[in-house]
């Protein structure tokens, strides 16, 4: 492979300037973070040291291996919602390494809300159980809600992706053969008491633990019995007479420590080898990638420098350098791990589709992972193009990449508009994972497009009235709310709190968090399924 030779002067103006704006948004990003870890209310608290728990972030550590990374799942989930202190969703949940294995954590926060389960809790569990699913990891939930939300309850409760499907899933899962394993270390109330009796085994803590569909309020108006949370579903309970929990716990530390002694008896995984080499760092510092990104969305810029920033040894055999210039495809590595590399380079015209096309099927048939770097305004529209096939060109490379079975990955680096989002596998082309960076916008096209767009459909109508165009004041009055919207609603802080995205990352950081993402993915087969594509039209 040749090592990309990159072209960017560091002491330039425009870099300094790019750097900055980088450099204040990554700033941004680690505040975040950290309110979301951190933020919890003194009575938040106190309640919790009087019930002898240990905190959420304490558990993890106890839990996973000293000195191991944890990728953490959407952090950010929930950001801004409900009463703005529903942080992660009131989960964490995330994928580390318990007993020399990489496992899938779902963790309830019982500081926010007693642990109760919020609309976004409930996706952020869904998203939690389809990554144990689609890479085969055993999952430890450590359950401590008091239940579902009850104000939000229609928003929780009756359709086909609210909290039914967890129970659906550990069902599937089981069936699947993915370990299950459940600590009880606060309250599992109705639909929650369902987590721990469908996994595969449970401890049980003594005196904080309790399972049961309807809890002591309940049973009281329901029967009028008069109960407490330990005689009704507590450890003794459970763990002496109806058998739902199989180990007794002293505490959370005690409970831990079961949970670890549980995944060392497990069968040892077998990982897909796919040829790994030893990893090597890139040549450039990836920070450096804070001044080659433009403060402005719209800027162009090469993404080769960031790819040299990413792989190993900053080698790369690009594919096909000289057609379909617009979009840059090629192999390489990434900790040690085979990749295949498709960055953009502008706008997607039929050769850049076609070439697309072939490179995916190319990396499918070898078992080479796929990554996508998204920084797309769409397809190149207009008469002449349309003549010549963009729809059907366009189509073939997203039906590659919607039939691809080996595991994707995608990072949004830029803008994710339209139909550019689907053929450079947005979230709906079910992705492994996808993150964004803090400068990303998403949505189906730019304010600006957006906006433009609905100031002509206007003017057209008014034309067919037989009316005057709009004013320059009626322009602004149609164009100003739309951009702000766009804004708003099409920035990386919206995109994650709505989890359109597994978490937000630092640009420097994405090399280690996408090495992680593919050891994690090779405890799946890369093939379980009948390789082939759907029709490629003519």
């Amino acid at each position: 492979m040749e090592v990309i030779e990159t072209r960017i002067d560091t002491s330039s103006e425009e870099y300094h300037r790019n750097y900055e704006a980088m450099e204040a948004l990554v700033a941004k990003l680690q505040k975040e973070l950290r309110i979301a870890r951190e933020d919890r209310s003194e009575k938040a608290k106190a309640r919790l040291a009087q019930q002898n728990k240990l905190p959420v972030r304490k558990r993890l550590e106890l839990l996973l291996d000293p000195n191991t990374p944890f990728l953490e799942i959407a952090p950010l989930a929930a950001r801004g919602m409900y009463d703005g202190k529903i942080h992660g969703a009131g989960i964490v949940s995330g994928i580390g390494v318990v007993e020399g294995r990489e496992v899938v954590i779902h963790a309830n926060d019982p500081m926010i809300k007693g642990g109760t389960i919020y609309p976004m809790g409930v996706k952020k569990g869904l998203r939690t159980q389809a990554i144990a699913m689609e890479n085969r990891l055993p999952i430890i939930y450590l359950v401590d809600s008091g239940g579902a939300y009850l104000p939000l309850q229609s928003e929780i409760f009756p359709d086909a992706d609210d909290g039914g499907r967890i129970f659906y899933n550990q069902a599937v899962m089981s069936k699947m053969g993915i370990p299950q394993i459940c600590g009880v270390m606060g309250l599992c109330t109705a639909g929650a008491a369902y987590i721990p009796a469908m996994s595969d085994e449970v401890v049980h803590v003594k005196g904080t633990g309790a399972i049961f569909l309807g809890g002591p309020p309940l049973v009281k108006a329901a029967t009028g019995e008069e109960v407490t949370a330990d005689e009704l579903g507590g450890a003794s309970v459970h763990c002496r007479e109806s058998g739902v929990s199989d180990y007794f716990a002293e505490d959370d530390a005690h409970c831990i420590q079961l949970i670890r002694q549980i995944v060392r008896a497990l069968p040892p995984p077998n990982k897909t080898k796919i040829g790994r080499r030893e990893p090597r760092p890139p040549l450039y510092d990836p920070k450096e990638i804070y001044g080659i990104v433009p403060e402005k969305i719209s800027t162009p810029y090469d993404v080769r420098e960031v790819i040299a920033r990413m792989v190993d040894a900053s080698e790369f055999l690009e594919f096909k350098t000289l057609y379909g210039p617009t979009l840059v495809c090629g192999w390489a590595y990434i900790h040690g791990y085979p990749v295949g590399i498709l960055g953009n380079n502008g706008v997607l015209f039929s050769d850049s589709a076609l070439k697309a096309t072939q490179f995916i099927q190319l990396c499918d048939k070898r078992g080479i992972p796929l990554l996508f770097l998204q920084n797309i305004s769409g397809y190149i529209i207009g008469r002449e193009y349309e003549k010549g096939g963009i729809t059907k060109d366009g189509h073939k490379m997203v039906n590659a990449v919607a039939t691809a079975t080996v595991p994707k990955f995608t990072v949004i680096i830029g803008a994710s508009f339209g139909a550019g989002n689907y053929g450079m596998c947005g979230r709906a082309y079910s992705p492994r994972f996808l993150w964004m960076w803090p400068n990303a916008q998403i949505g189906v096209m730019g304010g600006e497009q957006a906006a433009d767009v609905m100031v002509t459909v206007k003017n057209d109508q008014l034309a067919r009235e037989g009316k005057p165009p709009l004013t320059e004041e009626q322009v602004r009055q149609i164009r100003e709310p739309i951009i702000a919207a766009a804004l708003k609603e099409g920035d990386a802080w919206y995109s994650t709190a709505n989890m359109w995205d597994d978490g937000i990352l630092d640009p420097a950081k994405t090399r280690d968090v996408l090495g992680l993402a593919i050891s994690t993915a090779l405890n799946a087969p890369i093939r379980d399924d009948v390789y082939g594509y759907g029709t490629f039209r003519m």
